[in-house]
């Protein structure tokens, strides 16, 4: 095997598959490696195993960054159609779902083949269960250790990603690199991720675990309408899965679980129209009946006739306006993404290359480019990808 590469990426996944074939197909020499002992393991799961590859929609505006003009130029020179092309030419079929997600009508292991096919024959070598030991710098170059050997290289590419979702081999290993060359990292944390409840809101929702329902989901920096899903331990769904990349410990958000209808102006109108009706029967138009009964029950009066305003009001308010002190999240095991990451204010934005480091580049997950739920994350490892494979 070749102990002298051109370029090394650290990372098999998204971004890393990518940026080595975009590498290659320029006749650069390109060694992938890998821990995993299969590539492209975030791939597969994702989209319920079929991958939610990119949304036609995706724009800056659907990341999160402490510099959120970062994200711009690698994602104007490869938007979602680049990406839709490939697909295209691998004659893999696909289906837009809601608001612009784009997902394999097959299995995601078709875009894993399709990356490791770009891989093949732009000449790329791939090594799996191959652990970093460590990377040192050198005016020649890099030295890559690896339990394996040693391997010399003009340029290092960090495509690791973050902790999250840890089962899939995921590590903080991309953190450590930056830290050991002097440059910053913003604290990760898991984003894309359900919220749990305090012991005593668990207890009485308990019974609504498995109920879903579309919802208004707010905090003071963004709102998403999208579904909600109660779980055993809080909430979860692409509502709450949204608002939880923005979400801090000790704040609180607010729910609105009909966010199409006034209820208070309704309440008021079905009390003259039909007073003889129970709220929980009322609430059961625009709620599931699980959980308009467990509103109800909170509720003493039996009759919408025997409510008055100020009742009506109260009712109104646990439906449009439900605030809720979250106890934390189910953190990095179940977070789809990680928040934070290598300071882009160390990076170029157009070539991803380390400003204090010539030859050290990061891309995908493990940079503080956080994506929106629904294929925007996928998107910034395609864009990021090429934008270093394109420069390296």
């Amino acid at each position: 095997m070749p102990s002298s590469y051109d370029i090394i990426i650290i990372g098999a996944g998204a971004a890393g598959l990518m940026c080595g074939a975009v590498a290659g197909a320029r006749g650069k020499s390109v060694l992938i490696i890998d821990h995993a002992q299969k590539p492209g393991e975030k791939i597969r799961i994702s989209g319920g195993g079929r991958c939610n590859f990119t949304n036609v929609h995706c724009g800056p505006d659907n990341f999160i960054s402490q510099n959120p003009h970062f994200a711009k130029s690698a994602l104007s020179r490869y938007s979602p159609y680049d990406f839709i092309d490939l697909v295209e030419r691998y004659k893999i079929a696909y289906h837009e779902k809601t608001k612009g997600q784009l997902f394999c009508d097959g299995r995601s292991q078709q875009i894993i083949d399709m990356l490791l096919s770009e891989c093949e024959a732009a000449g790329n070598e791939i090594r799996l269960s191959t652990e970093v030991l460590g990377i040192e710098k050198f005016e020649s170059g890099f030295v890559v250790t690896t339990n394996h050997q040693s391997l010399n290289t003009d340029k290092v590419v960090i495509a690791c990603g973050g902790p999250s979702i840890p089962k899939m081999g995921a590590s903080g290993y991309g953190y450590k690199v930056a830290e050991q060359f002097g440059l910053k990292v913003v604290k990760p944390k898991p984003a894309l991720v359900p919220l749990t409840f305090t012991d005593g809101l668990k207890e009485p929702l308990k019974t609504l675990a498995g109920v879903s329902t579309d919802s208004r989901v707010n905090h003071p920096e963004a709102s998403f309408d999208e579904a909600l899903l109660f779980t055993h331990r809080g909430l979860s769904g692409p509502a709450i899965l949204q608002i939880s990349s923005y979400w801090n410990a000790g704040e609180a958000i607010t729910v609105n679980l009909a966010p199409d209808t006034n209820i208070l102006d309704a309440l008021k109108e079905a009390r003259n129209i039909s007073p003889r009706q129970s709220p929980k029967v009322w609430l059961s138009q625009y709620l599931p009946a699980r959980l308009a009964e467990y509103i109800a029950s909170h509720i003493k009066q039996l009759r919408l006739a025997d409510m008055s305003d100020a009742a009506l009001a109260n009712l109104a308010l646990m439906v449009n306006e439900w605030h809720i002190k979250p106890a934390g999240t189910e953190g990095f095991r179940t977070a789809e993404v990680t928040k934070g990451g290598v300071d882009t204010d160390e990076l170029s934005s157009k070539t991803m290359e380390a400003k204090k480091v010539p030859g050290l580049y990061f891309i995908g997950e493990v940079v503080d480019v956080t994506g929106h739920l629904g294929g925007h994350n996928f998107q910034w490892a395609w864009a990021s990808g090429v934008a270093c494979g394109q420069a390296i």
